[in-house]
């Protein structure tokens, strides 16, 4: 049974990322488990668990590039940009052409600056942006540099009886990037108001949901709850390089290895495909920025 690696878990809506975590403490048997990035309480699908050694791991998956399927709500406004928040203003969308929705969010792809929601874990002077909210405060974030990939218009909808529009989209962007963010200015751009009412991650790097595990399998399998083994979390997230005896050998006690021309960090193996550290090239050598498999 591995003890050491990830978990690719379908997070339910309901539950915060921390929920997962202690979850998952109780079924693996370990306090040694970390998340590789915020969902959500509303949100659902891929949240990547760390179990042990390769809890390391977690700082190089938060980066990685994700991607989303999501349902934007234009009309109406809530103060969390989503549907857990109360509502703050609404407005006609009769004149809202599905072509003006289209450029609305093609303004939004590429690489932009955008303000994370208010209501988020982001610390200003010291104290998350989402508490200083919800005690009454005002909080202006600075906007940051994201990335959005890619970002799909999949159906346009106007249920009958309601004065909104509901835009499902999917999207593909770098890490920091807020999706509700995304439908608060998109219905600010439309002058009407947005805010999201559905999120689901479909994919975080290389981990997708045809891999994920729901918590009733995990609860079933425990305490055998692993997804991928280190060496398989390593050869999905990062390029790969296998190590002579002598180099393993070097690598196991902090040394440096000369470097191979590999770009940003990568895995290294042992000639038996154990992972031995994550590295990174500068100055014409390799040098570990973390060693899983010490001496």
């Amino acid at each position: 049974m591995n003890t050491d690696g990830l978990i690719v878990v379908d997070k339910p809506a309901g539950m915060t990322s921390h929920d997962v975590v202690a979850r998952i403490r109780r079924l693996a048997k370990t306090r040694r488990v970390g998340h590789g990035g915020t969902l959500d309480p509303m949100a659902t699908g891929v949240l990547i668990i760390g179990v042990n050694r390769a809890t390391r791991l977690l700082t190089y998956v938060i980066g990685s590039e994700k991607s989303y399927a999501a349902t934007i709500r234009l009309g109406e406004s809530t103060v969390t940009d989503d549907a857990e928040g109360d509502v703050t203003g609404t407005a006609s969308t009769s004149a809202v052409t599905d072509d003006a929705i289209r450029a609305g969010l093609a303004a939004q792809t590429g690489e932009i600056d955008q303000v994370p929601s208010a209501v988020s874990a982001i610390k200003i002077n010291g104290q998350r942006a989402y508490k200083r909210v919800r005690e009454g405060e005002s909080v202006e974030i600075p906007a940051r540099r994201i990335t959005v990939h890619r970002l799909d218009v999949l159906d346009i909808r106007r249920p009958e009886g309601h004065d909104v529009i509901d835009v499902d989209i999917d999207v593909t962007c770098s890490s920091g990037t807020y999706i509700r963010a995304i439908a608060r200015d998109l219905g600010a751009t439309l002058g009407v108001g947005g805010h999201l009412t559905a999120l689901r991650r479909t994919a975080v790097g290389g981990m997708t949901l045809d891999t994920a595990a729901t918590l009733t399998e995990l609860e079933e399998r425990a305490p055998d709850v692993i997804g991928l083994s280190l060496a398989e979390a390593a050869r999905r997230s990062f390029p790969q390089r296998t190590a002579t005896e002598e180099e393993t050998r070097i690598l196991r006690h902090g040394g440096p290895l000369a470097a191979a021309g590999i770009d940003g960090p990568y895995a290294v193996f042992d000639p038996s495909g154990e992972v031995l550290a994550i590295v990174s090239e500068r100055a014409g050598r390799a040098r570990a920025e973390i060693v899983l498999s010490p001496a």
